[in-house]
Formats: C-alpha cells, sequence, structure tokens
C-alpha cells in the first residue's frame, strides 16, 4: 500500500484531505471514551436532517457552529466553554484527537458539542442550507508535496459547501501558518461570491482575534517561527 495515501480512488471518488486515521493503540480509558461517550454526542447521518439542527443537542442552544479538522481539540472545547448558548459540530477523522474532545465532554459535563469522526465533507451535505453562524477550518494539513496539493482541504468546492450551510451574516474563520496554503485559501475564496473577506488591514489577517484561542499547530508555528495568517469571511 501507498504510505503518502495517494492516487488509488477513482476520479469520480473524493480525494482525502487527511493522513493517518490513529496511533497507538487505545489505552483502557480511551477505549470506554469510544464506546460509550461518542454514540452518545456522535451525529448520525443515517437519519433525516432535523428540521432545526438545534435538535441536535440536549442544552438548550440558539446557534450551531461548526469546526472542521479540531486537532486536539483546544479550539473546540475553549469555545463551547465560552459559549455556552452555542451548540458546537466538530468533525475531525484523527481518533486520538476525538479521543482528547470526549475526555474532556466526560470529564467537564459539556453539553454543547456533538462530534463527526470522519471527513466533514459528509456532514456538509447533511447540513441544511442556512443553518451554521459560524464555521471554522483551522490550520488545516498543508500538503507541501507539489503531488499532494490536490488534497489541501479548502478549495473552491468546499467553500461552496460551506457558504451553502452558513447563514447570511455568518462568519467563516480559516487559519495557516503556510503562506502558500493562505494564498490558496484566498484564490479559492475568490471563486466564491457568497463569501466576502473581512479584512480591511494588514492587521486584520495578522493578529489573531481575542476569542480565537491558539490550537496546538499555531503553537508549533511560533516554535519554529513561522507566521500565522488568520483569514475572517462574511456570508453574503
Amino acid at each position: 500500500m501507498n504510505d503518502d495515501g495517494d492516487d488509488e480512488q477513482s476520479d469520480t471518488e473524493e480525494l482525502r484531505s487527511f493522513g493517518r486515521r490513529h496511533g497507538r493503540p487505545m489505552s483502557a480509558r480511551q477505549a470506554k471514551l469510544w464506546a460509550t461517550v461518542l454514540p452518545r454526542v456522535a451525529i448520525d447521518l443515517k437519519s433525516a436532517t432535523p428540521a432545526g439542527t438545534a435538535a441536535l443537542f440536549t442544552s438548550s442552544v440558539s446557534e450551531i457552529w461548526l469546526e472542521i479538522g479540531f486537532g486536539g481539540g483546544e479550539h473546540l472545547i475553549w469555545q463551547a466553554l465560552h459559549n455556552p448558548h452555542v451548540g458546537h459540530i466538530g468533525c475531525e477523522p484523527f481518533r486520538d484527537g476525538v479521543i482528547k474532545v470526549l475526555d474532556a465532554i466526560d470529564t467537564r459535563a459539556i453539553a454543547n458539542i456533538r462530534v463527526h469522526a470522519d471527513d466533514a465533507r459528509d456532514v456538509l451535505r447533511w447540513l441544511p442550507e442556512g443553518s451554521i453562524t459560524r464555521a471554522f477550518v483551522l490550520f488545516p494539513d498543508p500538503w507541501p508535496k507539489r503531488k499532494h496539493l490536490k488534497r489541501r482541504l479548502v478549495n473552491p468546492t468546499l467553500l461552496a459547501a460551506l457558504a451553502r450551510v452558513l447563514r447570511l451574516g455568518g462568519q467563516l474563520r480559516l487559519g495557516t501558518d503556510i503562506g502558500d496554503y493562505a494564498r490558496t485559501m484566498l484564490m479559492a475564496a475568490q471563486h466564491e461570491t457568497r463569501l466576502h473577506w473581512q479584512a480591511e488591514t494588514a492587521n486584520d489577517w495578522r493578529k489573531r482575534p481575542l476569542d480565537w484561542p491558539q490550537t496546538r499547530y499555531e503553537a508549533k508555528a511560533v516554535r519554529e517561527g513561522r507566521n500565522s495568517c488568520y483569514l475572517q469571511f462574511e456570508r453574503i
């Protein structure tokens, strides 16, 4: 098997935008979280899409936010704790990251997170039009090799899917520490007329907003001396 996860897919099959799904074997506690907490908070895409996505949550929520590729869950958990009136949907195919979020849900009794432990594009197809108030794609895998650039998650197709599920006036936040990927993101956004880049000055994309907590991937970029870009778009 090609360990790059490379081109064994057909032309009609979506290219995977993520690599491996799991690392080391689960501990007994992790296995228990996976077996007991995940079924309780997982989104059932085989069910009919609810008329109101707030029905996905047992707690009362006034709006829904979506995070695609939450990694270790630092941002997702922070937003859920600081915005208890918001229902948060997190998508992440890497099992170790999902388990970190399941652990936080269990130990901190977080009721306003729902999880999809697989490809976020399936959730985007399932969600109703205009059902999301804010969406995040933060520091996705840059796929730096030239032959893998086509696997980058943020592309015109993804932005069109996000524009469909975002409400009018809703916000999309994209983050990366790779200059070439930031350019790719902006070029993709040029094709999506429903998304308006909100930057008016350089600081609007160079400085992280106060309600945008740092992820472990951004922290790694800081340690390695790379600057990050914080792109914010409004659904118009």
